[in-house]
């Protein structure tokens, strides 16, 4: 895992502005997720505690969040006893991922007290725990610990709060020479296996970076520290090949120069991609980075890069398969359906054919005897009067198969206008649906329950939360909002809801209006009559981005006002038709967009 302990003291220098700052609101966005709007030295920040079990963090956050219309219980008990109040303290336990938080409030009597939430970044077992310090009782846990799942600690209400197992191991900022020295002559594994069977807080990246900066110093035979030990949690597991082992007196250079600006609290975060292409951070430079390397100005700035996105896309990963794998079938019934279609309309474009054959029969009813199977008649509808075989069914009698070939005529005629409607119907539902998908893979946390309830009023789905809904005040969806680099306004439809909202009932007939030509993606509206080139151009890239083409070059972005858009009537939600439209070319820069400021109105 790469936010170790030293990361961990990283993050908790970074977080000493916010002691004697004051707690203004709680939220609770998700099952694992607390954010704390905080007052800190004149300005409003945001701090997100994460017990998420694959991205555990705490950090200052720039990120959205959408909060649940009813707090968790959670969330209430920490509004009951630490909104409000005061951070008198944010301590790292020794060297491991366990973050303090001494808070003080005063409650409605007038009683000042004094809480302690604890953060254990402990991967799947993480977890944010509200303490009562005096009588050191769990108040209660964003994750509950029954006795079922574990005997040595419990994490319930009532219970005595108990530190996870200790290690035993030392602490790389007091270990001194002779320790180091002697600890590594009785180590009979690999030198990166020593540093982290004997040091917490030390992650396998961070070892291994320790061997390969005294590689670097002494060179010797390649080790197995520096082949097998991989950048990932799971390295902690694997075996060493080779007894090889760096220098005792090498290695210490390199670990005690690693450690010493730490021990200082001088931090340099960092991420980029090591030799094997893996993006990974640190809280100081790594001789490992190879390519794309890039500093920040605290370590809240690195996570947030990091584990941000990464991490909202987990959440909206789990939250939308259900629709996915819905959607996906109702496409494949479609795809299916329309390949059917295609079938029949073949068949039905041989109606000329059925009714020529009617023709001749009825003409040459003389030269036919109940019991023939088939008959060759002159085509005198053919130029060359070429001679045509027709069958003929031989329980029925002359006339008859004369009058089965009219039916078949009359049946395929009319069909052909019904299948080609269907076709109309089937490609509109596949669009449709294509445009869904893609709504989906761009998706934040807060566009989910729209896409859900769009579906539900379109009768794809149940609406699951019909009972229990409060509809939102002037039933306006969600809104994200970037600002260009000019100041103007530009408004983004992440789904169908947004879409229709912001394109027919917000945007005035001079705003204009974007979309990706022939392609499901974002409707965008500037907010303005009047801009320059750059807001049409960040517009634009907005509009590619936010589309099918997102990884695409030169996507084709059409742009017209809003005047000329129009929703047909009876059509599909998000659909429109529009004229007197200009088309650019736009190849989508990830980077442009997250320099754009942006908001979202809920």
């Amino acid at each position: 895992m790469a936010l170790d302990g030293i990361v961990t003291r990283a993050i908790v220098q970074d977080l000493q502005v916010l002691v004697g700052a004051r707690i203004n609101k709680i939220y609770q966005p998700t099952d694992s997720d607390i954010v704390f709007q905080i007052r800190a030295q004149r300005e409003n920040r945001k701090l997100l505690l994460s017990a998420n079990p694959t991205y555990p963090r705490v950090q200052f956050t720039e990120q959205s969040f959408m909060n649940p219309q009813e707090a968790p219980m959670f969330c209430m008990l920490l509004r009951k006893h630490c909104e409000s109040g005061i951070i008198e303290a944010i301590e790292q336990v020794g060297m491991e991922r366990i973050i303090h938080f001494q808070i003080r409030q005063r409650d409605e009597l007038g009683d000042v007290s004094v809480k302690r939430i604890i953060v254990e970044l402990m991967g799947r077992h993480s977890n944010l725990i509200l303490v009562d310090p005096i009588a050191n009782t769990i108040i209660d846990g964003i994750h509950h610990v029954t006795p079922a799942i574990s005997s040595y600690r419990i994490i319930m209400p009532g219970f005595s709060y108990q530190e996870p197992p200790q290690q035993n191991k030392l602490n790389p900022l007091e270990t001194g020479r002779e320790q180091f020295l002697s600890s590594y002559a009785d180590y009979a594994d690999t030198s990166a296996r020593f540093i982290l069977d004997t040091f917490t807080g030390i992650s396998p990246l961070i070892a291994s970076e320790v061997v390969q900066r005294a590689l670097q110093a002494t060179p010797v035979q390649e080790s197995a520290d520096t082949q097998n030990l991989s950048t990932d949690s799971n390295s902690d597991q694997q075996q060493s090949q080779s007894p090889d082992k760096v220098d005792a007196d090498a290695l210490w250079t390199s670990f005690e120069s690693f450690m010493e600006p730490i021990r200082q609290g001088q931090y340099d975060p960092v991420s980029g991609l090591n030799a094997k292409s893996k993006l990974i951070f640190s809280a100081v430079p790594l001789i490992q980075i190879q390519e794309e390397e890039k500093h920040y100005s605290s370590m809240s700035e690195c996570i947030e890069a990091y584990y941000g996105s990464k991490a909202e896309r987990d959440t909206v990963k789990q939250k939308t398969s259900d629709l996915l794998r819905f959607l996906q079938n109702e496409r494949s019934k479609n795809i299916k359906k329309l390949d059917n279609l295609r079938k029949d309309q073949l068949e039905a474009d041989d109606a000329e054919k059925y009714r020529i054959q009617g023709e001749l029969l009825f003409a040459s009813l003389h030269q036919i005897t109940k019991g023939d199977k088939e008959i060759e008649l002159i085509n005198f509808y053919d130029e060359e009067q070429r001679p045509i075989k027709v069958q003929l069914d031989p329980q029925l009698s002359p006339s008859d198969n004369a009058q089965r070939y009219f039916k078949k005529y009359n049946k395929y005629k009319n069909s052909l206008a019904v299948i080609e409607e269907q076709l109309t119907r089937t490609h509109e539902e596949i669009a449709y649906l294509d445009s869904l998908l893609q709504q989906l893979q761009s998706a934040a946390l807060q566009d989910i329950d729209e896409i859900r309830e769009e579906l539900a009023e379109q009768g794809y789905v149940r609406n699951r939360n019909k009972k229990n809904k409060k509809k939102k005040k002037d039933n306006r969806p969600t809104l994200h909002i970037y600002t260009s680099s000019e100041g103007i306004e530009m408004y983004v439809g992440k789904n169908n809801l947004q879409n229709e909202y912001i394109t027919n009932k917000m945007a005035n007939n001079n705003d204009t209006w974007l979309h990706t030509k022939d392609i499901p993606g974002s409707h965008v509206v500037i907010r303005s009559s009047e801009f320059g080139d750059a807001t049409l151009a960040e517009a634009a890239q907005l509009a590619a981005y936010f589309s099918q083409a997102k990884e695409s070059s030169s996507v084709p972005v059409d742009y017209t006002q809003i005047r000329h858009v129009h929703k047909p009537s009876g059509s599909k939600p998000g659909f429109v038709i529009y004229d007197h439209q200009t088309t650019l070319f736009i190849t989508p820069e990830e980077d442009m967009i997250k320099r754009l400021s942006s908001t979202i109105k809920m």
